[in-house]
């Protein structure tokens, strides 16, 4: 059968992605890419250390970053992004800024990180008062905190699950329970940090419900990167994909009664008063 018709596939444009060995939501950094670009991802060399400070530093080293980068050299990405919160914000704004310039030295191209996407996110929605919800022990949270200070942003309150492992198997309740807990506090919106953790389908329901914007840390790696391109997101009801998702309705009132169904005024009379 002659399918010349068809034409061949679409010209695709790529996004070069490391992520740490044990990255495990592929699938959900899917979910925000256009169908004109493609994802090419790789991951760190394996460590038996357990989520915490020290795999941070370990995951992020300039020389892995470096090695990964030149590996995703092959598949002709035009942006790099590293997908790991923890690994881009454990060296402060300092540390960041230099991650981005070591994956440009080694793959000459634009370059994102997570952490320093969440940072442009919130200048987008115009955040500077920040609830965090974590799926990380204390040390690592506090460490987010200590980077988000750095940058002039207040934390008004967090929730962290203190785990050291597995945390792509945190159900989406988890994540809302932390959420309703960190966002009675005041906040400009709320960051639900760690590429690991699953966020996806929560951001809607947690935005609706919070009135506040809910940004994660896949999504704004994704947005971010995407932005390089000249493109964009993609994603239902999220806040920060959609300017017009940033207005929420009133809050919940009666509705108006009609006027002839409105109470009238009874005399004393009708009260059966003497």
């Amino acid at each position: 059968m002659d399918v010349s018709f068809l034409g061949g596939p679409k010209p695709q444009r790529g996004v070069g992605v490391v992520a740490p060995f044990d990255f495990a939501l592929d699938r959900e950094l899917w979910r925000w890419v256009p169908d004109h670009v493609s994802l090419h991802l790789t991951r760190t060399p394996f460590v038996p250390v357990e989520v915490g400070l020290d795999l941070a530093r370990l995951v992020s080293e300039h020389e892995t970053l470096g090695e990964a980068v030149r590996a995703l050299g092959a598949t002709g990405p035009e942006v790099l992004a590293y997908a790991c919160a923890s690994g881009s914000f454990v060296g402060g704004l300092a540390g960041e800024r230099a991650l981005c310039a070591a994956m440009r030295r080694a793959g000459e191209l634009p370059a994102v990180t997570t952490s320093g996407a969440l940072l442009q996110a919130l200048s987008e929605l115009g955040a500077r008062r920040v609830a965090l919800v974590t799926p990380y022990t204390r040390s690592v949270t506090e460490s987010l905190e200590e980077y988000l200070s750095e940058a002039g942003i207040t934390v008004t309150g967090r929730a962290f699950l203190g785990l050291t492992r597995h945390i792509w198997k945190v159900p989406y309740r988890d994540v809302a329970e932390m959420a309703r807990e960190a966002g009675r506090s005041g906040a400009d919106a709320l960051f639900i940090s760690c590429t690991n953790l699953p966020t996806y389908d929560v951001i809607p329901q947690l935005e609706a419900e919070l009135r506040v914007p809910v940004i994660s840390a896949n999504q704004v790696t994704m947005w971010a990167a995407l932005a390089r391109l000249g493109t964009r997101a993609v994603g239902p009801y999220q806040a920060l994909l959609d300017p017009a998702a940033r207005v929420w309705p009133p809050a919940d009132v009666p509705e108006a009664l009609p006027p002839e169904d409105l109470p009238r005024e009874r005399s004393k009379e009708q009260e059966g008063w003497a």
